[in-house]
């Protein structure tokens, strides 16, 4: 390919709106361009590495024994409520009705497609294990998308399914997809960690993430370097705290005038966070009220509580709702509030003594607040819904943890019998008994791998492409392109990597040396080969490495054997 034949326009400066490094580079790089909020056109060379992360994860799924299919992209409302999640999976669901007046929505997973695709063909032990795989474009109409590709409202996957006669054939295919992703992220030459993770709306009862390492990433992630436990912070499990044992003081109420956060409480009552507690309110997709209780120096895991009290969506309570709850924004405890208003305590705030927290009365709190004496057994839900923080304890080794950012590009998910059951895709075993398909699926998104490469690798002067998943792995950069001798030296470079199967680009643009440097640094090729009037005159071409900045001279003799080599090393 030759650079004026390149459809790349890129720009010197990113364009308002574009708040994270991968996507003011790919914007700026000429790579992609978007049509509306959430939706992209990729331009060629975003395909070209989109085409080579598919290569990568094809292959991969391939040697686990993945078979690659499609599925439509449109899907009939019949399956999801034959599932139950046409009005369970929300508001990111994009539905649509035909001429007929039929309701379909556009794919955000495909859990109830494939169920129904085999449940009428693998009707015997024989024929399991399976996995399918397709790569293909979903669909989930973001509330907020943003950051690029990173939260987009159509986006490209990799989904396989697994199907097994039961739970240990289950697990050795879950490990196969474990063991491939782990390769293919290796490949793409990603700093990542699987971690252990909340399944959200695709259900089962195991799952792990394959997490980038990213500055930017919008996951938080915590992990031990003790031993190999990591989690997102969303799913990290954490013990209850214990408290030194207090002799248990009487139940006061005391006025505590404008103290309606933690900070202001503690000032006035001259205690530390560890002896307060704290609420915060919520409300269902029902309207119910949840209050949810922790320590003061403690916050909520959102999806902890959602988990503990079954709510398919949590937003934060409205003052009039509270108060019908019999609570008191500023002044919530957990005494005296409403029976049939969902009471989620952690459990940590039940090891305490002698602590303070709201009366639910303005300017009120109580002190000497023994939860396992003064908190109402009935109605109270104790559990672990705090959100884990550095220095916390490790679940399994107790040495503390440290937090870093992460971006997912892909989960791995053991399914069981969630969707077999409900759309009835049974086999007959051994004994000629029916029994449910037991499933497993894996997801990748394929343009968010992109973005999380960006994002782990750039610099003050654009991208800096693992060679792997470079849209070219090599620049051949004329000087000047108006020079023959120039021009002819670089095409003969050019046709000789080529010949080698070596992915190169020849700039051949009659543009300035500089602006043809900034290209190559900007888009992030791994090698540049620089022929100028020193490459004609003394036989001294000019290789740099992108990743190191490193220039190495050398003949034109030796130029496209070093250049293999080197490529073998990024």
């Amino acid at each position: 390919m030759r650079t004026t034949n390149l459809y790349a326009p890129t720009l010197r400066e990113a364009p308002a709106g574009a708040d994270i490094p991968s996507h003011k580079l790919m914007i700026r790089a000429g790579m992609i361009r978007k049509a509306a909020g959430g939706l992209y056109t990729y331009l060629p060379l975003a395909w070209r590495t989109i085409r080579k992360i598919e290569q990568i994860i094809r292959e991969e799924m391939d040697a686990a024994g993945g078979q690659e299919f499609m599925m439509p992209i449109i899907q009939p409302a019949e399956l999801w409520q034959e599932s139950g999640r046409w009005e369970r999976f929300g508001a990111e669901m994009l539905k649509v009705k035909d001429r007929h007046g039929r309701e379909f929505c556009f794919g955000p997973t495909h859990e109830e497609m494939i169920t129904d695709v085999v449940r009428n063909e693998l009707r015997s032990y024989k024929q399991l294990p399976c996995m399918l795989y397709q790569i293909q474009d979903k669909f989930r109409d973001e509330i907020r998308p943003r950051f690029g590709l990173m939260r987009s409202r159509e986006f490209i996957m990799k989904d396989l399914y697994s199907f097994d006669k039961d739970d240990a054939g289950a697990d050795i295919s879950y490990q196969k997809m474990y063991d491939a992703y782990t390769n293919i992220f290796t490949r793409c030459g990603f700093n990542f960690r699987p971690v252990e993770a909340d399944s959200g709306a695709i259900g089962g009862n195991h799952t792990h993430e394959f997490t980038v390492l990213a500055e930017n990433g919008e996951s938080d992630i915590a992990y031990c370097e003790s031993c190999d436990y990591a989690a997102n912070a969303e799913k990290a499990e954490l013990s209850p705290i214990v408290a030194d044992k207090e002799d248990m003081l009487p139940l006061e109420k005391v006025s505590t005038p404008g103290t309606n956060t933690i900070d202001l409480l503690c000032d006035f009552m001259n205690v530390s966070q560890e002896k307060t507690i704290k609420a915060v309110a919520f409300q269902n997709e029902k309207d119910e009220v949840v209050l949810a209780f922790v320590r003061g120096d403690h916050d909520v895991n959102d999806v902890k509580l959602q988990n503990a009290v079954g709510a398919l969506d949590l937003r934060m309570a409205d003052d009039d709702s509270i108060r019908a709850a019999g609570g008191e924004p500023g002044f919530m405890g957990p005494i005296g509030i409403n029976k049939g208003t969902y009471v989620v305590v952690d459990s940590t705030v039940m090891n305490m003594f002698n602590a303070v927290t709201g009366a639910n009365e303005k300017d009120v709190h109580y002190k000497n607040v023994n939860p396992s004496r003064d908190f109402s057994d009935e109605g109270i839900i104790v559990t672990d819904i705090r959100l884990i923080k550095e220095g916390d304890p490790c679940p399994h080794c107790g040495k503390p943890v440290k937090m870093t950012r992460g971006i997912e590009v892909g989960q791995v998910f053991k399914l069981g019998t969630k969707y077999s059951e409900a759309l009835h895709a049974t086999f007959l075993d051994e004994n000629g008994k029916e029994k449910p398909l037991v499933m497993g699926c894996y997801g990748i998104g394929v343009g968010r791998t992109m973005a999380a490469a960006i994002e782990q690798h750039n610099d003050k002067d654009g991208i800096i492409w693992p060679r792997a998943i470079a849209p070219f792995e090599v620049v051949v950069v004329p000087v000047n392109a108006k020079v023959p001798e120039q021009l002819e030296l670089a095409e003969q470079i050019y046709d000789g990597l080529k010949v080698k199967g070596v992915d190169v680009l020849l700039d051949d643009r009659k543009e300035r040396a500089g602006v043809k440097f900034k290209d190559a640094d900007l888009i992030g090729y791994p090698l540049r080969i620089i022929v100028g009037p020193k490459a004609i005159n003394n036989d001294d071409i000019e290789i740099k490495i992108r990743k190191s900045g490193e220039m190495i001279h050398l003949g034109k003799d030796e130029c496209i054997k070093r250049v293999q080599e080197l490529l073998k090393t990024l």
